[in-house]
C-alpha cells in the first residue's frame, strides 16, 4: 500500500476500496479486448474503394482502400469524421483559417475534429508498432486538406469519400445523408480485405445521464477530465476558443 503526505484514514480507505474497482475495471477491459481478438472472420469489402487523398508528393490522386495498406501492416484503422457536420449541429463554426470559408452546413464536426487532435500525434507510433491509420471524410479533399493545415495535423492520412458509397455502406452515413462518427478496422488477410470491428457502441442504447461512449476508452481529452473531482461538465468541444485554435 502507498500513501501521500497529509491523507487521512477516511482518504485512504476510501481510495483503497476504488482501487478495487479500478483493478476491476482492468480485468474487464482486457476481457473484452480478448474477446475482440477472438472474432472470427468478418465480411470482405464489397468493391476496393477509391478514395480522394494526396499522393507523396502533396498532389491529389485516387487511392484505394487496398493501397492505404503500407507492406506488411495488415491492420488498417479509419476514423469516419463528421464532415459535413451534422444537419442539427448548433456550435460555432470556424472563424479563421481557411475552414472558415465554408458555409456552416459544410463545416465539420467540432467533436470529431477535438477527437483528431488527439489521435493526430499518436498516429507515428501506431505505424512504428506495425498498423495503418487514415480519415474518411465526406467533404471534398481539399476541404479536408484544408482543415488539417489549419489544426496543424501533420500525420494523418486523410482521404475523402466523395465519390464513392464507403461510409453508406459501412453505417458511417444514415440515410438521409446525415454523417456518423466511427470508427473502423479493415484486417487483411490471404482472402483479402475484412471488415474486423466497428465501434458499434455508437448504435446501443445509452445510460441515463449518458453519451454512447463508442470511443470511451481511448478518448483522452475526457478520460483525463474523469480523473478530476468534477468529473466531465456539462460541456462540449468546440472548433475554436476564442480567437485561438486549439492544436
Amino acid at each position: 500500500m502507498i500513501t501521500f503526505p497529509n491523507e487521512s484514514a477516511r482518504y485512504r480507505t476510501a481510495r483503497e476500496r476504488l482501487l478495487r474497482k479500478e483493478i476491476e475495471l482492468r480485468r474487464a477491459m482486457e476481457d473484452v479486448a480478448v474477446a475482440r481478438r477472438a472474432l472470427p472472420p468478418g465480411g470482405l469489402i464489397r468493391q476496393d474503394y477509391v478514395f480522394d487523398a494526396l499522393d507523396a508528393d502533396g498532389k491529389p490522386a485516387k487511392v484505394r482502400l487496398s493501397e492505404l495498406f503500407a507492406p506488411g501492416k495488415d491492420s488498417l484503422i479509419l476514423y469516419n469524421m463528421m464532415f459535413p457536420r451534422h444537419p442539427q449541429e448548433t456550435r460555432d463554426v470556424a472563424t479563421s483559417g481557411g475552414t472558415a470559408k465554408l458555409a456552416r452546413p459544410d463545416q465539420p464536426c467540432p467533436s470529431c475534429t477535438a477527437l483528431l487532435d488527439q489521435f493526430d500525434g499518436a498516429v507515428g507510433h501506431l505505424e512504428a508498432a506495425g498498423f495503418n491509420f487514415a480519415v474518411v471524410g465526406k467533404t471534398a479533399l481539399e476541404n479536408l486538406v484544408t482543415l488539417g493545415r489549419d489544426r496543424g495535423w501533420r500525420n494523418m492520412r486523410l482521404v475523402s469519400s466523395a465519390a464513392n458509397s464507403f461510409k453508406r455502406d459501412y453505417n458511417a452515413e444514415a440515410a438521409d445523408g446525415a454523417q456518423i462518427p466511427l470508427l473502423s478496422v479493415f484486417h487483411r488477410d490471404a482472402d483479402g480485405i475484412r471488415h474486423f470491428w466497428s465501434s458499434e457502441l455508437d448504435f446501443a442504447p445509452t445510460d441515463p445521464g449518458q453519451d454512447p461512449r463508442g470511443l470511451g476508452t481511448c478518448e483522452t481529452l475526457w478520460n483525463l477530465m474523469d480523473f478530476t473531482p468534477q468529473g466531465r461538465p456539462n460541456w462540449h468541444e468546440q472548433l475554436q476558443y476564442g480567437e485561438a485554435c486549439c492544436h
